[in-house]
């Protein structure tokens, strides 16, 4: 369960002695703290775009080592499966992903020494793909248009069939996925916003960012209203989204926590996505630009307001192929 003591909102990563393959824990302990504190930046052209009279921040987790908010989700079940005898010397983590998650997962496992095999649509970005694959890890393909749904039931199908090789985490129902969340990026909002603080503004996908970081801000501040961003049906080109009505619900999302959704179609998601790169010099997925989308819409609403939003990852390609 989730949250931890507060005592131990900031623990550093510690790994078993002789997990490492070959190195020592000063060069890991390098590579897995330099996940997270990541810039909030000022999305100051897009407000204004938006009649002003607002703040606008986006959290900018393209600055993470494999370029995505998920390294710091990777990051929380890796090691906490490491200190729990889960994932051990000979086992391969195996999970579903609609490619974050998975480029974060081989990141890791190259870094740290275990095999990682990933279950993805096989519509899932070629970017990603020649990611995964330059790190290592094995890629099983599944119907595009059962979306990440079939992935997981492929994975979860792999992992009761051979469970003493692999470690299946289910980042979708992990809560590892949120607690990253509670004790990395909400902390860190906080910090960077001096607290003001009125909204945030978060994509669903496993939930495990919105959920993590909005049960933060709301303990510390009760009236911080929270927003959820999906697609307004199944069919969509927001990678990373989820139309909850329509796909299988991870418990990871914890709605309790979340005030109100927007819906955001795919072509408005594009659209700032294209804006950001003009007007602010971002280079994001679609799936911020959903976020920035809904985020600048509540700010319109809300005069006075200081909105937070994520931004989940850099751009992908062309801008305005569809792809997050």
């Amino acid at each position: 369960m989730y949250p931890p003591d507060p005592a131990a909102l900031t623990p550093a990563p510690r790994m078993p002695p002789g997990f490492l393959r070959g190195t020592t824990a000063a060069p890991l302990d390098a590579v897995v703290r330099s996940i997270g504190n990541t810039p909030l930046i000022p999305l100051s052209s897009v407000a204004e775009f938006a009649g002003g009279g607002f703040e606008l921040w986006g959290k900018a987790e393209q600055f993470n080592p494999s370029g995505s908010v998920k390294d710091r989700t990777a990051r929380g079940i890796v090691l906490d499966a490491i200190a729990g005898g889960l994932l051990t010397p000979g086992r391969t983590l195996l999970d579903a992903s609609s490619g974050n998650t998975a480029v974060a997962y081989a990141m890791l496992g190259a870094r740290l020494g275990f095999p990682v095999e990933l279950v993805l649509p096989r519509n899932a970005h070629p970017s990603r793909v020649s990611r995964i694959h330059s790190f290592g890890a094995r890629i099983v393909f599944t119907d595009p248009a059962e979306g990440t749904d079939g992935a997981q039931r492929e994975a979860h199908r792999r992992a009761t069939t051979d469970p003493g090789s692999y470690f299946y985490p289910d980042q979708y129902n992990n809560p590892s996925n949120p607690r990253a969340h509670y004790t990395s990026t909400g902390p860190e909002i906080w910090t960077q916003v001096g607290g003001r603080v009125t909204h945030f503004v978060a994509g669903v996908g496993t939930g495990g960012t919105i959920s993590g970081v909005s049960r933060f801000l709301k303990e510390r501040k009760p009236g911080v209203q929270v927003i959820g961003v999906e697609p307004p049906g199944p069919i969509h080109g927001i990678e990373g989204l989820k139309h909850l009505a329509t796909a299988l619900r991870p418990s990871t999302y914890d709605e309790r926590f979340v005030d109100r959704t927007i819906r955001v179609d795919t072509e408005d998601a594009l659209s700032m996505q294209e804006r950001l790169a003009r007007d602010e010099g971002l280079s994001v997925g679609a799936s911020a630009g959903a976020a920035v989308w809904a985020a600048m819409q509540v700010g319109r609403s809300a005069p006075g307001s200081v909105v937070v939003t994520i931004l989940p990852d850099g751009g992908h390609g062309a801008i305005g192929d569809g792809r997050a």
